[in-house]
């Protein structure tokens, strides 16, 4: 047996299914038994109807479906990354088989649906997948930026004094079908005939068509079968034009082999589907979403940089693709539980989305989530959706759109009905409501004219941000002031460890600058920081010396921790320059909480300008060190760390000469033992002269991209349309952090420890760079 998953045994399913027979065990729980995904349960809230097994029966065998069921994050994320053990050759295969009357209709229409980029194994995936990806880079998608917006412009301009609309019907299928025909290079023509068409496929492929409603289903199929011939035939005559499905044509000429006619015809019927269905249900579901979520809506209609991880956030929550299939094609286990070769799998996608040991609090929208992103929604790995970065641009511009032009609309009472289905889930009609004279565009017609920028890709942590107001304004020493922020709906913040730092945005100035925390991490409904007035100032602290007052709403990011405190150590130094006291006194009122033995050291000019000095000799008593220059005062750093402990860290922040000569005290002690904060960097900058193109494999994607010696890895990925997270891009913060599996890495980053480093199992993807010319394997 072989386990995918790193899932322990003792988390599996509590059902003996040892001696099971042709993929189906002995014995079946009740809860298993009763499992019905064409029921309301599940067409209403998948999530939610599977709970009990990602809870207690992860894996489970519906006997009423026939396949075995997995709906933990993990277990399905290792499903998806391992395409020779979980086939994907069942993806397009009808769920619920047809009687012979429909077979013969579908005969005899000549329907021959052959493996598409969804279905088909290796070897013969990958190297087609390869050929026809560059329209999907983001590159490329750009271009198609405006048609989207000016569509969707004038789908809402049809409705916007209404006062009632069904998005639906009204816009949110038509535009998305209309841009994926636009992108095939596809005539626009019997919109209203290919949407019956798309329906159709899906409950043809997916659903539970009852035997007097086959035949209906097979005759539209048959039908959608030979149009998409006829449109195929139609693009030979001129295949210079713009299209993917041109694109395919040209690359036939040069790769007959690889791009078959039989295969160019299955994708045009799949890929109408593929590229229009699942973005408007999404798109619709996301609405929904959204609606239902006043205070969220409210938000991204005040401050539309929210939008990209509002997206995420609502694939999600409420993704449009519910679940996938795979066949397992040999004996494996999964969560401890033996599955046969030849067993079908039900991979539930959107229970994975609310898998609590990967996001936390998974059932509240949380339009800020940090990781929203590592949604399975668009899949994973080597068969993970080619169009998602079109999709993404496509719902960012419709909730900009509807955002701006009527914030003031709600949903209108009505009942969600869903077309039944295992797979393709969105509200079929979609009712909203407004008051038409309270449109804005009424008294502020420029806002037609206003363009949020459209992320094409994973949305960056970077252009999170929130709104909070100044409480209180307080002198924190001579020249410094210490600043109290609240949230401005009562919310608690997120939960920040010592020392964070947020980034805040100075008002109209376009200045953003980072602040150290200074407060109580506890404290979830404050933030606070300390902030310098340098005579030499950026413009940052000038501006918060001077506009900062009570009252005042400001815009920031994060928290986020780039300088980490390791709770696990035996003992630790904390050593602080003038203002480097901040992340300093959240880490030594941690020590001091949690029991770790700990001291203090404090260097400052004069008392007067020393920050929260009364406030930390009446936390740390004698642990607390002061060292004042004007008293003649200083910190002998060889005679502090003149004995080098293996069991003790070091903290630090201050001024750069106070970071060398510690630097230089340390250089006894073990690598890793001194720990300093950094604002900025330039390590992600990079000198072409000086740099060598390398090669790297992505082990779960199954490609090869080189990178050359002008682009940093991040880039490079993010080209080749692979999702990564990132924040800073300059090697501080770690969230673009990648596993490597194999090859010599030249780490440039200030995140990992030497230990780290020398373990080799991970590197920061926007700094970091292979040895020399050489080829690394990532695990992507």
């Amino acid at each position: 047996m072989s386990s995918p998953t790193q899932s322990s045994p003792s988390t599996g399913c509590p059902v003996a299914h040892h001696a099971a027979s042709a993929g189906r065990p002995v014995h079946v729980s009740a809860r298993a038994a009763e499992f019905d995904p064409f029921g309301d349960g599940y067409q209403q809230d998948p999530p939610e109807y599977v709970r009990w097994a990602r809870e207690q029966e992860p894996v489970f065998y519906s006997p009423k479906l026939g396949y075995w069921v997995v709906t933990r994050y993990d277990d399905i994320k290792a499903i998806f990354r391992d395409n020779i053990t979980f086939s994907p050759s069942i993806a397009l295969e009808k769920i619920t088989p047809t009687g012979p009357e429909a077979n013969a209709v579908l005969e005899s229409y000549g329907y021959a649906m052959n493996r598409t980029l969804v279905n088909e194994d290796e070897p013969a995936h990958m190297p087609r997948r390869r050929l026809l990806m560059e329209p999907f880079t983001p590159e490329a998608l750009k271009q198609h930026e405006p048609m989207v917006r000016r569509l969707t412009r004038e789908y809402v301009d049809r409705f916007i004094n209404d006062g009632r609309a069904d998005l639906v019907d009204q816009i949110l299928w038509e535009v998305p079908l209309t841009v994926a025909l636009h992108f095939l290079g596809v005539p626009e023509e019997d919109m209203d005939l290919l949407r019956q068409y798309s329906i159709a496929h899906t409950v043809n492929t997916w659903g539970r068509p009852k035997p007097e409603e086959q035949v209906a289903v097979a005759h539209a199929v048959g039908n959608f079968w030979q149009l998409a011939g006829k449109i195929l035939e139609k693009m030979r005559q001129d295949p210079d034009q713009p299209g993917w499905m041109q694109y395919g044509l040209r690359k036939q000429k040069t790769h007959p082999d690889v791009v078959t006619d039989s295969y160019l015809h299955s994708m045009m019927m799949a890929g109408i589907v593929a590229a229009h269905e699942t973005t408007a249900n999404a798109s619709a579901n996301a609405m929904k979403l959204l609606l239902q979520h006043p205070d969220a809506w409210r938000e991204i209609c005040e401050d539309p940089s929210l939008i990209p991880n509002a997206v995420e956030e609502c694939l999600r929550h409420n993704g449009s693709v519910a679940a996938w299939r795979r066949l397992a094609t040999r004996d494996t286990e999964i969560a401890g539980v033996p599955i046969p070769a030849g067993s079908k799998l039900l991979i539930v996608s959107a229970s994975a989305n609310h898998d609590e040991r990967h996001f936390a609090d998974a059932d509240l929208f949380d339009i800020r989530r940090e990781n929203a992103s590592d949604q399975l929604t668009f899949g994973y790995g080597s068969h993970q959706c080619m169009g998602k970065n079109l999709a993404r641009m496509e719902m960012q511009i419709f909730l900009e759109e509807f955002t701006r032009r009527l914030p003031h609309m709600r949903l209108a009472d009505q009942v969600f009905t869903y077309v039944p289905n295992t797979s393709f889930r969105g509200p079929e009609h979609l009712w909203v409501e407004w008051d038409p004279s309270q449109n804005p565009e009424r008294a502020r017609p420029e806002i037609l004219h206003l363009r949020q920028p459209v992320r094409v890709g994973e949305p960056s942590t970077h252009a999170m941000t929130r709104s909070v107001e100044v409480e209180r304004v307080d002198a924190a020493a001579e020249g410094i002031v210490r600043i109290t922020l609240r949230s401005l709906d009562g919310k608690p913040f997120p939960r920040w460890t010592p020392g964070a730092h947020i980034d805040v945005e100075c008002g109209d100035t376009g200045l953003s600058r980072q602040y150290s925390l200074c407060g109580d991490p506890d404290d979830r409904h404050h933030l606070q920081i300390a902030v310098l007035r340098e005579p030499e100032s950026r413009g940052g602290s000038a501006w918060v010396h001077g506009a900062v007052q009570v009252g005042l709403r400001l815009r920031i990011r994060g928290p986020r921790t780039h300088f980490r405190f390791d709770e696990s150590a035996r003992r630790a130094i904390f050593v602080a320059g003038g203002i480097g006291i901040t992340p300093i006194s959240a880490m030594a009122r941690r020590a001091r909480d949690i029991g770790i033995d700990y001291e203090l050291h404090y260097s400052g000019r004069s008392r007067a300008c020393m920050a929260l000095l009364a406030e930390l000799q009446a936390l740390h008593g004698e642990r607390l060190r002061v060292y004042v220059s004007e008293e003649g005062v200083r910190n002998d750093f060889a005679a502090l760390l003149a004995q080098a402990d293996g069991d003790t860290q070091v903290y630090a922040c201050g001024p750069q000469r106070m970071l060398d000569a510690l630097k230089e005290a340390c250089a006894h002690w073990p690598e890793d033992a001194l720990r300093v904060e950094h604002f900025h960097s330039t390590l992600a900058t990079l000198d072409p002269t000086k740099e060598q193109p390398f090669v790297v494999e992505l082990k779960d994607s199954g490609m090869v991209i080189n990178v050359p010696a002008d682009q940093t890895l991040l880039a490079a990925l993010r080209a080749a349309n692979i999702d990564v997270q990132s924040d800073c891009e300059e090697g501080l913060c770690g969230s673009c952090e990648v596993a490597v599996l194999a090859g010599d890495i030249d780490h440039r980053d200030l995140v990992l420890t030497r230990a780290e480093r020398e373990a080799n199992t991970k590197m920061m993807s926007c700094c970091s760079r292979a040895c020399g010319q050489r080829k690394i394997v990532l695990a992507l």
